[in-house]
């Protein structure tokens, strides 16, 4: 069944136009796998995001992290940052499940890549978590290897949101959230990009939600009167990729504005959450191999960037909004269970516009 996304709720985010999917892969070469463990008790998966279609890591892309709040176990950003560069997939599961995340990429990478180790360093995997325990078992750490090898050679430029991949356990404003993705056109002087955004939903409390200025999560507390509102301590993993030739630096002042996305929807950034975000750039490759040459690197100037602060904002809220509308009520560890906020709209009558 086609799921429906916020655009056919009659809501149209900010001003720029979305890309041809409206997804993070309108970014050209940018691929997106899940694994989804839905059972019972068993609520939980893996999503992989591919940067582009070639050696990742003979040609690194330029990336950078941004942390608004550090609860957070991700993997792989101290090099990410202080290299500018990312060289394996990316990969979100659930919070005990890094270890064997990391293992996972890890043998992805040295079959692909048999100088690793011998004639040329080691590798960074990159992983990204958030904690699922209220709908899934995570002390089962029921994600294996074979989940995040699947995930990644699942990926394709259309994917689901909602309840699966990482997103199958997770919560967001006390209701099922999940997996949300959106995009935004970039019109410059000389040109069109794309930047993209893929989200973890796993944070927030039901009273502050809005939707396109709307405070739907209050309308909805009134409606259902009921004491499972819960603190919010959970998290949210962004990830942006653009195709805007950017430096490192340039990037993460970009990405640090899917913040101003992110608060739209009502994220206040408790104590408890971490808010983290991985973004990337694929108009530049840098060689892992050394030459004897200077590399050259196309850059925007910085007179420019405001539309990349506008882009990246409106597309984390959008994302956000997309994961909280495609997800799906799932019930889960000790029964415990979560509606979906478009089966709620249904059953108040409330609307989103």
């Amino acid at each position: 069944m086609k799921q429906k996304r916020l655009r056919e709720f009659g809501i149209e985010i900010g001003e720029l136009e979305p890309g041809m999917k409206n997804s993070i892969s309108d970014v050209e070469g940018v691929t997106v796998g899940h694994t989804t463990l839905s059972k019972g008790d068993i609520q939980t998966g893996v999503t992989a995001i591919l940067p582009h279609q070639g050696n990742l890591f003979q040609e690194k892309l330029i990336a950078s992290s941004y942390v608004l709040n550090g609860f957070g176990k991700t993997m792989g950003t101290i090099q990410l940052n202080e290299l500018g560069t990312i060289e394996t997939p990316i990969v979100l599961t659930n919070t005990l499940s890094i270890g064997t995340a990391a293992d996972a990429v890890i043998d992805y990478m040295l079959e692909h890549n048999p100088e690793i180790g011998r004639t040329t360093g080691t590798v960074n995997p990159v992983i990204g978590e958030c904690n699922d325990m209220f709908l899934n078992d995570i002390r089962g750490r029921n994600v294996r290897e074979k989940h995040i090898r699947d995930a990644i050679a699942n990926a394709t430029p259309t994917f689901e949101e909602g309840s699966v991949g990482a997103g199958t356990g997770m919560l967001c404003y006390s209701l099922k959230g999940g997996i949300g993705t959106s995009s935004r056109k970039m019109k410059l002087k000389y040109d069109t990009y794309t930047i993209g955004v893929l989200v973890v939903t796993n944070f927030g409390i039901l009273r502050d939600l809005r939707v396109n200025g709307k405070a739907v999560g209050k309308e909805l507390k009134d409606s259902l009167l009921q004491s499972w509102e819960e603190k919010d301590k959970g998290s949210v993993m962004i990830i942006v990729a653009t195709d805007l030739p950017v430096s490192e630096r340039q990037l993460q002042r970009i990405i640090k504005r899917a913040s101003t996305g992110l608060a739209r929807t009502g994220s206040i950034m408790t104590t408890g959450s971490g808010e983290i975000i991985l973004g990337f750039s694929t108009a530049n490759k840098v060689p892992h191999q050394y030459t004897s040459n200077t590399l050259s690197m196309d850059t925007i100037h910085e007179e420019e960037i405001d539309t990349a602060f506008r882009a990246v904002g409106e597309a984390t809220e959008e994302a956000v909004l997309n994961s909280l509308v495609t997800a799906t009520h799932v019930v889960g560890r000790d029964g415990n269970e979560r509606p979906a906020l478009s089966d709620l709209l249904n059953q108040f009558d409330i609307t989103l516009s």
